[in-house]
């Protein structure tokens, strides 16, 4: 029997773990209750198990029977839930308000909780295989916290792997690219100044408002100007903040505030660059001052070439070479990106779709499909037996 066809076999108390850390979701760097979950698994399964990293992250480190190399690879699976109110209805939905686990990562921290339980079992490989539970994904930015405290230092890898649940995309089936698979996430803030005054006599004023519009129209021009047509950029202002309920009085300040997505380095580099230069040359021009503020989200997410090739043929083999598909870079982030700027592997797309009208990622009826869970497990048992085979 496949490994995933025994892992199948298993799915029922797979399920139960995931449906307990759906009911019991924790927010970035909060995740105590499902570190302890986590660990308290992983020790049952005679796993060596660490922790203290990031606050709450949790290590479990399962060697081989086959001899006594070092070689290590590392599988990483992230924790934390999202500040949203759950609106599915189901019988395991959250049980604490306005936190839900809408983007999968119970799913997550199951299948590799599966994997380590067959890993630790078999210890069918020669070498060593880090179970990374990492927290404060969504925004915490948990993973560039494990790395800057050592996490490759202590836990050495030839290669680190991650995955994401994707409900857009048929259930069992998997997508993988090289190069940049998720978008880097810098924010912004802009404060305009100008002359507040009376509505009625705009000439004697320093219009915040209309300097502000300008900024905006402008700042879409990077996009469709300043960036190849070929080129994947986003710019998105999502705030705007002026005046108040008056409607005979011209405001002082105004403020915008949105984000910038880029796929490539250099790119990220440019847009500030030209966003800088577009704000304060347009509020030049309408005798304003500005007060810019830019926040580094994380990197894009760069997949290696050589570990996307060897991430598709695991894929390929677990789920069939027809279900393992290119996948289109998203504009979303992703932390796990850290780990890739410090050490090479490749990020993977599990789907996880029933329908075509199942809600996505973030949505308050979002929920993980208890399915595909053997399948993610599977994946990722073969793809450190398999990697751990090779010579060094």
């Amino acid at each position: 029997m496949t490994v995933l066809g025994k892992l199948k076999e298993q799915n029922k108390e797979f399920t139960t773990w995931r449906r307990h850390l759906h009911q019991n979701p924790e927010t970035a760097f909060e995740e105590v209750n499902t570190s302890d979950y986590v660990a308290n698994l992983l020790e049952s399964w005679g796993i060596e198990v660490h922790r203290g990293m990031a606050k709450t992250a949790v290590v479990g480190v399962i060697r081989g029977k086959k001899g006594s190399s070092t070689r290590g690879i590392g599988l990483r699976a992230d924790m934390d839930a999202l500040n949203i109110f759950e609106e599915t209805n189901l019988p395991h939905s959250s049980k604490i308000p306005g936190k839900m686990h809408a983007c999968g990562h119970d799913g997550h921290t199951s299948m590799l909780l599966a994997a380590s339980k067959h890993l630790a079992e078999t210890r069918d490989f020669d070498g060593i295989v880090y179970a990374i539970f990492q927290p404060a994904e969504e925004g915490g930015g948990g993973g560039d916290v494990m790395v800057q405290e050592g996490f490759f230092d202590k836990f050495p890898c030839e290669a680190v792997y991650g995955m994401h649940n994707w409900p857009w995309m048929p259930a069992g089936t998997m997508a993988i690219c090289e190069g940049a698979v998720s978008a880097s996430t810098d924010s912004f803030d802009v404060k305009i100044v100008g002359k507040g005054g009376h509505a009625a006599f705009p000439h004697t004023t320093i219009d915040v408002i209309v300097c502000a519009s300008q900024i905006i129209s402008a700042l879409q021009h990077l996009v469709s100007r300043v960036t190849a047509p070929s080129e994947s950029v986003v710019v998105s202002v999502c705030k705007f903040h002026a005046g108040t309920s008056a409607h005979n009085v011209l405001p002082e300040t105004a403020e915008i505030g949105g984000t910038v997505r880029t796929l490539k380095p250099e790119l990220r580099v440019l847009m500030e660059e030209k966003f800088r230069h577009v704000v304060k040359t347009v509020a030049d021009a309408y005798g304003a001052q500005v007060e810019i503020k830019w926040h580094k989200g994380y990197p894009s997410c760069i997949n290696t070439p050589a570990e996307t090739d060897f991430a598709r043929d695991v894929a390929k083999e677990v789920v069939g070479e027809e279900k393992v598909f290119p996948f289109t870079p998203m504009m979303g982030g992703e932390d796990f990106a850290y780990f890739l700027e410090a050490c090479k592997g490749a990020y993977i797309i599990l789907g996880q779709g029933k329908t075509d009208s199942d809600p996505g990622l973030h949505s308050p009826h979002y929920d993980f499909n208890d399915e595909v869970l053997p399948v993610g497990a599977a994946y990722w048992v073969r793809l450190a037996e398999t990697w751990l085979a090779q010579k060094s």
